[in-house]
C-alpha cells in the first residue's frame, strides 16, 4: 500500500514538474531568448542533410576570382575596376552557348570610367540578350532616388493580394524608401530588375533570404527570383499569408517575406567557372579557335549567375553550411529551391507546443521514477535523443522543426524531476557539493560528482592552447587610484574579458592582480583550441577598445593590453597540496606563452601567438610573421606572428606587404636596406619603428653568425 502510495506521488509530483519545465520552456520560446542556440543546430542540420536537389544542376555559375584578377592584369593590363565592355563579352558568350537567363549580381550604379561607348556596350550586349537580370540597390536611408525614374520601364511584376499581405503582416522591411539604379544603358535593357541585397540573421550567418522587395509601389524580386522570371517573364504572382504563388511553384515564407534555405551543400556544389575562363572562350571563338571550356553545351538551357568570389571584391558571406559563401551562391541556392520546389518551412507553432508539453511531462514523470544513475543516464539519453531524431525526420520533409526548444523542455524537465529528488533525497551529495565549492570551480565539482575518483593529485599531459594577458603599465594607474574605484575598474575589466573567454570555450585558470591566464582543451576536449584562442584574443582587444573610453575617464589615460598565445604540450589537472588544489597547468608550453605576452614590449604589439598556435590556426584569420625571437629562459628562437582579422588585414595590407619585404632582408642581414624601408612604414606601424631602431644597432655591431633571431632580454 505505501509503494503504491510513493508511485502516485511520484507521477503526481512528476507532472507538475513537466507542467512547470513547459511552461519555462515555452516562455523562452515566446520571448526568442532561445533563436541564437536553434540557429546553431539548425546549421548543423543545414550541413549534415545538404545534398544535390533536382534542379541543381540546371544551374551555373560565373564567378569573377582571384585568377580572373590576375589573368585580366597580366594578359591584358586591366585594372579593377573593368571596362563594362569585359562584362559584355560574357553576356555575349552567355547568348552564344544558350543560357536560359542571365543574371549579374554585380551594381552598376556609376558610369563607367572608360567613357559612355563603355556602357553602351555592355547595354547593347544585354539587349541583344534579352533574358538579363540586372541589379539595384533599395536601401531605407540611403539611395539615390525615392521614386521611379520616368525613362526607365517600370517593373512589370505583379503581385495580387500584396496590399492585403502587407496590411496582414505589417512587414515594413519589404518597404524601401530609396534606392540606387543601375545606369539607363543597362536600366533600360534588362529584362527585369532585381534587390540583390541579403540580410543576414542576426550572429551574422545566411539562412534565410527576402523573396522581393517594395521600391515606390513597385515590386522587385531578388535576384535567384529575378533570374527565374527573366525566362519567364509573363508568370503570374499570388501572396496570402504564410505562402508565395509565382506561376504553378508555392514558396512558404514568414511575416516578413522571408523564406528559409535549403542548402545543397559547401561552397562549390553549384557548377562554376572562373570569368577568365568564359572571356578566353569568347575570345578564341572570335578568332575562330577552340575555346577554353571544351563543353560547348555547358550552358545550354541552363539559368547563369555572375559573381564576385575574390577575397577582395568583398562578397563573401557565412552560410548556414558553414565556410566561406560567395554572395551569388546564396542567391543560386535560392533559385534552386525555387526550381526544385522545396523550400524550408517553419513547423506550425501548435505542433511546436504540443511537442514541448508532452516530452516535458513524460521526461519529467520518467525522472520522478528513476533513482539509479544508470536509469537517469538511459533515460536523459532517450530523451534528449528524441528531439534530434524528430528534427532531421521533419528536415527531410522541408520543415524547420525547433530542436533547442524541445530539448530545453527535456533538460529542464529531467533536471527539475532530479533536483526535487535530490532535495529531500540527497542531502549528504549537497553537503559534500557546498563544502567543496568553496575552494573548487563548478565545472571541476560536476566532475567529482560524477567521478569521485578523480579527486586526488595529479594531472595529465595534453595539447593546449594558452593565453596570458596583462594590462600595459597597470602599476602606475592602480597608484592614481583610490581603492574602490580600482576594485570597480578591475572588476568590470576582468568580467568584459572572461566572458569572452567562456564564450569561446576557454578555462579560467586564474587572476593575477590584472593578469588573466586561461587555456583551452582542458578539461573538456576543444579540437579548434587554437581558432578559439586566437578568436578569443581578438574579441578581448576588440571589447577592451570599447571600453577604452570610458576606463579613460577613470583613470586619465589609456588602458593598452598585451596577450601571449601558444599552442604545445602541457601538464594539466588537479595540482596542489595533499589538502588544498586547484584545476591548474604547467609546463614549458606555459612559460612561452608568458614570455610572449612580455614579448609584445619589443614590438609595439598587443597580441603575439607562436608558430605552433598559427600552424593550427591556417587560414582562419590572417597574421603577419613579426620576428623569431629567443625568450629569456628559453634556448630555442621561436617564430612569432601578429594575428589579426581580416578586415584588418587587408585594410593595412599594403603596410605588411612593406615589412613582409623588410623582415625578409633584415633575416638575411641586409640591415641598411631592411631599415630604409621599415622607417618608410614606421609612422604607422609601430613593429616597424622597432625593427628600423633594431637595424641602426646591428648596423653598428654585426653579430657573427648572424641568424635573424631577435634576443629578447627582459622578461
Amino acid at each position: 500500500m505505501a509503494e503504491r502510495f510513493n508511485v502516485a506521488s511520484k507521477l503526481r509530483q512528476g507532472l507538475l514538474v513537466g507542467l512547470v519545465a513547459a511552461v519555462l520552456t515555452l516562455t523562452l520560446y515566446a520571448l526568442n531568448w532561445l533563436n541564437t542556440w536553434e540557429a546553431k543546430t539548425w546549421d548543423w542540420r543545414a550541413t549534415l542533410m545538404a545534398k544535390p536537389g533536382k534542379a541543381t544542376d540546371d544551374i551555373r555559375l560565373i564567378l569573377l576570382d582571384q585568377n580572373s584578377l590576375d589573368w585580366a592584369h597580366k594578359e591584358n593590363g586591366l585594372t579593377w575596376p573593368w571596362p563594362r565592355e569585359i562584362y559584355g563579352a560574357i553576356v555575349n558568350y552567355c547568348q552564344r552557348s544558350g543560357a536560359k537567363a542571365l543574371a549579374f549580381d554585380v551594381l552598376f550604379t556609376e558610369p563607367s570610367k572608360y567613357g559612355v561607348a563603355d556602357d553602351a556596350a555592355f547595354g547593347s550586349a544585354v539587349s541583344r540578350f534579352g533574358r538579363f537580370a540586372g541589379a539595384v540597390f533599395l536601401g531605407q536611408r540611403s539611395g539615390s532616388i525615392i521614386q521611379w525614374p520616368a525613362d526607365i520601364p517600370k517593373p512589370e511584376l505583379k503581385v495580387n493580394g500584396l496590399q492585403k499581405w502587407l496590411a496582414h503582416t505589417q512587414a515594413g522591411k519589404t518597404t524601401f524608401f530609396r534606392a540606387t539604379l543601375p545606369v539607363p544603358e543597362l536600366a533600360k535593357n534588362s529584362a527585369i530588375l532585381c534587390n540583390t541585397h541579403l540580410d543576414a540573421d542576426s550572429d551574422g550567418i545566411y539562412r534565410r533570404i527576402k523573396l522581393f522587395s517594395i521600391f515606390d509601389n513597385k515590386v522587385l524580386p531578388s535576384l535567384g527570383i529575378g533570374t527565374y522570371l527573366a525566362a519567364d517573364p509573363k508568370e503570374k504572382a499570388f501572396i496570402l499569408p504564410g505562402r508565395l504563388m509565382i506561376g504553378d511553384t508555392s514558396v512558404p515564407i514568414d511575416q516578413k517575406g522571408h523564406a528559409v534555405l535549403r542548402f545543397r551543400g559547401p561552397s562549390g556544389t553549384h557548377k562554376a567557372y572562373s570569368a577568365a575562363a568564359v572571356l578566353q572562350s569568347e575570345i578564341r571563338i572570335l578568332n575562330g579557335e577552340e575555346p577554353t571550356i571544351q563543353d560547348k553545351n555547358t550552358f545550354k538551357d541552363k539559368y547563369v549567375l555572375f559573381g564576385f568570389s575574390a577575397p577582395g571584391l568583398y562578397d563573401l558571406r557565412s552560410a548556414a553550411v558553414g565556410g566561406v559563401y560567395t554572395g551569388v551562391e546564396v542567391h543560386a541556392t535560392m533559385l534552386d529551391n525555387f526550381l526544385s520546389g522545396d523550400f524550408i518551412q517553419n513547423a506550425p507553432r501548435w505542433l511546436v507546443v504540443t511537442l514541448v508539453i508532452f516530452l516535458a511531462v513524460s521526461g519529467a514523470v520518467a525522472g520522478s521514477l528513476f533513482t539509479s544513475l544508470w536509469g537517469i543516464a538511459v533515460l536523459s539519453t532517450a530523451y534528449i535523443a528524441i528531439p534530434v531524431f524528430l528534427s532531421l525526420f521533419a528536415y527531410v520533409y522541408g520543415f524547420w522543426l525547433p530542436l533547442i526548444v524541445p530539448e530545453t523542455a527535456v533538460a529542464t524537465a529531467i533536471v527539475l524531476a532530479l533536483a526535487v529528488n535530490f532535495a529531500t533525497e540527497g542531502r549528504q551529495k549537497r553537503f559534500i557539493k557546498n563544502a567543496f565549492k568553496q575552494y573548487l570551480s563548478s565545472t571541476v565539482i560536476e566532475q567529482l560528482l560524477q567521478n569521485p575518483a578523480r579527486l586526488k593529485l595529479g594531472g595529465e599531459r595534453k595539447i593546449l592552447s594558452i593565453f596570458f594577458s596583462d594590462l600595459q603599465g597597470f602599476t602606475s594607474i592602480s597608484e592614481d587610484l583610490d581603492p574602490e574605484a580600482l576594485t570597480n575598474l578591475l572588476n568590470d575589466y576582468l568580467s568584459a574579458m572572461t566572458d569572452i573567454i567562456h564564450a569561446e570555450g576557454g578555462t579560467v585558470d586564474k587572476y593575477e592582480g590584472d593578469a588573466i591566464i586561461a587555456f583551452w582543451n582542458a578539461p573538456l576536449d576543444v579540437p579548434d583550441h587554437a581558432i578559439r584562442v586566437i578568436r578569443a584574443a581578438l574579441l578581448c582587444q576588440a571589447k577592451l577598445s570599447e571600453l577604452r573610453p570610458e576606463f579613460k575617464k577613470l583613470m586619465g589615460k589609456d588602458m593598452l593590453m598585451r596577450i601571449g598565445v601558444n599552442t604545445g604540450p602541457a601538464v594539466v589537472g588537479n595540482l596542489g597540496s595533499n589538502t588544498r588544489f586547484d584545476y591548474t597547468m604547467l609546463g614549458d608550453a606555459v612559460n612561452l606563452a608568458a614570455r610572449l605576452e612580455g614579448a609584445n614590449k619589443q614590438f609595439g604589439t598587443c597580441t603575439m601567438m607562436s608558430q605552433s598556435t598559427r600552424e593550427l590556426v591556417g587560414d582562419v584569420f590572417a597574421a603577419r610573421e613579426l620576428a623569431r625571437v629567443a625568450v629569456v629562459g628559453r634556448k630555442e628562437p621561436v617564430t612569432v606572428y601578429e594575428p589579426m582579422f581580416p578586415d584588418e588585414y587587408y585594410a593595412k595590407k599594403k603596410i605588411l606587404d612593406d615589412f613582409a619585404k623588410a623582415l625578409d632582408l633584415f633575416y638575411k642581414g641586409c640591415f641598411a636596406q631592411a631599415r630604409e624601408i621599415f622607417s618608410s612604414i614606421q609612422d604607422v606601424d609601430p613593429p616597424a619603428a622597432a625593427y628600423a631602431k633594431k637595424c641602426n644597432e646591428l648596423m653598428d655591431s654585426v653579430p657573427d653568425s648572424w641568424q635573424g633571431v631577435w634576443v629578447v632580454t627582459t622578461k
